[in-house]
């Protein structure tokens, strides 16, 4: 299995002015659509710097959450999943990008069953993680381990705790061998044979970075969690993300990446 920061391609998709309506678990305001997609865009700016050939598919009106396009799909160097959403408003989208994978792609295949998320899943050297959430269910999970074996990575079945929306809001990797995690998801046995570094307090929003070859990306309020990743020696890059956050969203989930 290659690394899992090792990228050359991404898949993007420009958000619609009807993204400052998608999905988010609690209140706050709305974003503003214009620093929203100034956001986004800084975001894609940022993959072509780090050498990623990127594309930017349309955006979709009909979809607010469709800029997120990590949730409708998994990519690999040896083939793509297309997934099943836990968001019934977002089930549509998957028939959106089938065309773009298809053309990029050896293989595609295709969840039949139960729902994933993308943002439930996190790739680690030697396994994929898959974690139950309000949005990914175990017959979903189920399936989607026997995807993966056939493109042949190993997959394990994880619980999210309470209170986190997906597995990857709550820890992201900072290295092939070292996760950060909210202090909920310190003791999750599936990180076994991991460092666990745990989000400075009060900076749990932070564990969602993304990692792109040798440099991660975090966003630009996280200043203790910048503090740690540099006392590590870690290259990173801070980003806006106030408006992606709104509704709900985070670094790792505005791309597919292989």
């Amino acid at each position: 299995m290659d690394s899992p920061f090792a990228f050359s391609h991404a898949l993007c998709r420009a958000p619609a002015p009807s993204a400052v309506n998608g999905i988010r678990a609690g209140g706050g305001p709305d974003p503003d659509f214009e620093t929203l997609a100034a956001e986004h865009r800084a975001y894609v700016a940022m993959l072509r710097e780090l050498g990623l050939s990127v594309e930017v598919l349309s955006a979709l009106d009909d979809y607010p959450d469709a800029l997120f396009t990590e949730d409708v799909a998994l990519t690999f160097p040896e083939g793509a999943i297309l997934l099943r959403p836990g968001a019934a408003s977002r089930a549509g989208e998957v028939a959106h990008v089938r065309e773009a994978l298809a053309a990029r792609h050896p293989v595609l295949l295709d969840m039949t069953v139960g729902h994933v998320e993308g943002g439930d899943v996190l790739r680690l050297a030697d396994r994929v993680i898959i974690g139950l959430s309000d949005r990914t269910d175990r017959a979903g999970a189920t399936e989607l381990s026997g995807l993966l074996e056939q493109l042949g990575y190993r997959a394990e079945i994880a619980e999210t705790p309470a209170g986190v929306l997906h597995f990857k809001t709550g820890c992201s990797l900072i290295d092939a061998g070292t996760v950060l995690a909210v202090p909920a998801m310190r003791d999750c046995p599936e990180f076994a044979g991991l460092e666990v570094v745990l989000t400075p307090p009060g900076e749990e929003g932070a564990a969602n970075i993304l990692r792109v070859r040798d440099t991660v990306l975090i966003g630009e309020r996280w200043l203790a969690t910048q503090a740690l990743l540099a006392a590590r020696g870690v290259p990173f890059r801070a980003m806006a993300t106030d408006h992606i956050a709104r509704i709900d969203a985070g670094l790792s989930c505005m791309s597919l990446r292989w």
